[in-house]
């Protein structure tokens, strides 16, 4: 039995290459490996013996070979096959051990250039491993460390490797080399200024017990870089498993915290905040995020942006909530929190500093839709006011607050706030001003009519809105502007004495 090592990834592969020695196999290796084994004390056959070809080009060319191809994709119950090698001096190889040139890394590094990217494409590498995975019925394919104890085990109990882990480690040598030449691709691909394909690339955390609904399949796949506000790249520290329905709201709940340096406290329900709010500490932001809606809290989910304390936990604990998230939790809160058995616990990082607009990615029917994140969000600033009243600091603390929770709110959006809090949301409805209702009614329903600031994702299309929030006591609104009637939204708001600014942006969520 032959086994043709050759790696860049050299981890393990000197017990792996001893071992086989010792069960009987040859090896035949190449370049660096060749020279790692030698080094090792091991009898090693070189490529070059087997090819009768030197390595040439500086190495580019070593293993791209009959003698190579025609040994792995020999098929060993065809006669004429056997037949064709024996007449052509090609001897059988029975695995292939082999990883490639390291082109991820290379490409990651900030002083790359091209010409050192290109030369970290590997070609031999990829074209023996898709050679030896199409032979899988006959010959071993490894191109992972952490299978080696697993091919060894085998070898030692049956004398070879089974069949069932061959077609195993066939699919996984395809995917790595799809993989592989899927990086490539998009290198070479932004340096040729293309981009009407699009690559994604991500990896199954699990099976999840349904999607949205029951009678829904769902599993959970994370990107491979590690980013800030992920549900993915979390630690999960307690309770059971995430479902579907959490991971989205969780996701929701993360992108409202991503906004906010201070202490932060939100409440969320179905993708939408029923309460929020900064604080001096999180104890505050989190007695006023409650104190905003504690009927739509129940079952759902709470975020913040410093590490939980047992004294916060200890308010959390008497009401029901599916998901807790902090950067941190201290180990007393944990305790605290340990009779909830269900209750989940993500420890996520809140790096606000690594945050950039990443792409997002939606389904439709035969399609996908992709765009940057909407990390942007602009500070609201006295010269934005378009009316004859200006906002008062206060006023202005609060459109800023507003502002930054608005733009997480399905559209159409409204969001009434008074003191670094949220008194009202309304989110999702067919017309602005059936949005401005729901919110401004919540905040009367909490005794709040004076000194309300509004918030609009999008712009205010008639006086209508305006009018209905002067009668609640809102006294600044700020919105995008844009419309062709923005001038009757600043007559009415003129003719109440609030104060108007326009953004120039405007934050819709669908």
């Amino acid at each position: 039995m032959k086994a043709l090592i050759s790696v860049s990834d050299k981890r393990g592969v000197v017990e792996f290459a001893t071992a086989l020695a010792s069960l009987g196999w040859e090896i035949i290796a190449t370049g660096g490996t060749m020279k790692a084994l030698r080094d090792a004390g091991l009898e090693i056959i070189n490529i070059s013996d087997i090819t009768g070809f030197p390595e040439i080009c500086e190495g580019r060319v070593k293993t791209l070979h009959p003698k190579v191809h025609g040994a792995l994709l020999g098929r060993r119950d065809k006669e004429e096959h056997l037949a064709q090698l024996k007449e052509n001096g090609i001897g059988l190889i029975d695995m292939v051990c082999v990883n490639l040139y390291p082109f991820e890394a290379t490409i990651a590094k900030e002083d790359v250039t091209m010409e050192d990217a290109v030369e970290n494409i590997d070609i031999g590498g990829p074209s023996m491993l898709r050679s030896a995975a199409k032979n899988f019925r006959d010959v071993t394919v490894v191109c992972d460390p952490d299978d080696y104890s697993v091919v060894l085990d085998e070898i030692r109990s049956n004398g070879n490797t089974n069949l069932e882990t061959r077609l195993q480690l066939s699919a996984k040598a395809y995917t790595h080399t799809a993989m592989y030449d899927c990086r490539i691709a998009e290198y070479m691909r932004r340096q040729a200024g293309l981009s009407e394909i699009l690559f994604l690339d991500y990896e199954k955390i699990q099976d999840l017990r349904y999607g949205e609904n029951p009678h829904q399949k769902a599993s959970f796949f994370k990107g491979k870089e590690a980013v800030p506000f992920s549900v993915a790249h979390a630690r999960q520290l307690g309770g059971k498993e995430l479902s579907y329905n959490n991971i989205q709201d969780a996701n929701a709940a993360l992108s409202i915290v991503r906004e906010f340096d201070e202490p932060f406290c939100v409440g969320l329900k179905h993708m939408n905040p029923c309460g929020a709010s900064i604080g001096k500490d999180l104890k505050e932001a989190w007695t006023k995020a409650y104190e905003a809606d504690k009927v739509s809290i129940y079952g759902g989910i709470v975020a913040m942006n410093r590490p939980l304390t047992a004294e916060v936990a200890a308010m959390m604990k008497p009401i029901f909530l599916e998901i807790i998230m902090a950067p941190a939790f201290e180990p007393e809160a944990l305790e605290v929190l340990a009779t909830k058995k269900n209750l989940r616990l993500l420890e996520v990082n809140m790096d606000r500093s690594a945050v950039k607009a990443t792409p997002m990615y939606v389904s439709v029917n035969g399609g996908i839709l992709a765009q940057d994140s909407d990390t942007a969000c602009k500070t609201i600033t006295e010269d934005m006011t378009v009316t004859e009243r200006k906002p008062s600091v206060r006023e202005l603390e609060d459109l800023n607050f507003g502002w930054r929770i608005v733009k997480h709110v399905k559209s159409n959006a409204i969001v009434v706030v008074k003191n670094g809090a949220t008194l009202g949301v309304g989110a999702g409805q067919m017309n602005r001003v059936g949005s401005a209702n729901i919110a401004l009614e919540e905040a009367r329903a909490a005794g709040q009519t004076e000194g309300l600031v509004l918030c609009s994702d999008g712009f205010l299309p008639f006086g209508d809105t305006v009018e209905l929030a002067s009668k609640f006591g809102v006294t600044a609104i700020v919105q995008p502007g844009g419309s062709i009637r923005d001038e009757e939204s600043i007559e009415k708001a003129n003719e109440k004495n609030i104060a108007m600014l326009f953004t120039g942006m405007r934050h819709f969520k669908h």
